[in-house]
């Protein structure tokens, strides 16, 4: 009895290190895929809450409309996920989603559509294959780098986003409960 438990405990003691070590394998993207994964959230819901009447909303004339918001991050999604992956973006490269979309429902599948495409790209990452530098419009950077770019635009974005709801009396995703 003494040596099953033995067994069972050293067997329950090696799987524990293997599955800590498969965790630690890639954490650089890990955490960079964590990260990416809170925003993609935050800017959906926000595309999906925002009423489409308010699409066409801007602040000042001066700024994007809410609408526009949501067909740049999806440009600008492609574009930089595709710098990453060393593709040519799929979504084209020159604002065609802001420039040609105004419907919710045509911008928010652009936006599914970028999405799913950077998470394919996410998904193939490795710390390792995140470490070679490519070229991105701001020089030479790595591709994982690259990646945290994007959600640093995308979160850069959300921000605008979250003014233009919480003008419109509603409460942004990253603030409900």
């Amino acid at each position: 009895m003494k040596k099953t438990l033995l067994v069972s405990g050293l067997a329950i003691t090696i799987l524990s290190g293997g599955i800590a070590e498969a965790r630690q394998a890639d954490p650089l993207t890990a955490g960079a895929k964590r990260s990416y994964g809170i925003i993609k959230g935050y800017i959906t819901r926000a595309a999906e809450k925002m009423p489409e009447e308010h699409y066409s909303f801007k602040p000042t004339p001066d700024v994007r409309s809410f609408g526009q918001l949501v067909g740049h991050v999806a440009d600008a999604q492609y574009m930089i996920c595709a710098a990453a992956a060393g593709e040519k973006a799929p979504g084209g490269e020159g604002g065609e989603v802001e420039k040609s979309k105004t419907s919710k429902a045509d911008l928010q599948k652009a936006l599914a559509d970028s999405t799913a495409y950077c998470d394919k790209v996410f998904a193939a990452m490795t710390d390792a294959g995140g470490a070679p530098t490519v070229k991105f419009f701001t020089g030479e950077m790595p591709k994982l780098s690259i990646l945290e770019f994007n959600t640093h635009h995308d979160f850069e974005h959300y921000g605008n986003m979250v003014t233009y709801m919480r003008l419109k009396g509603l409460v942004p995703p990253s603030s409900e409960k």
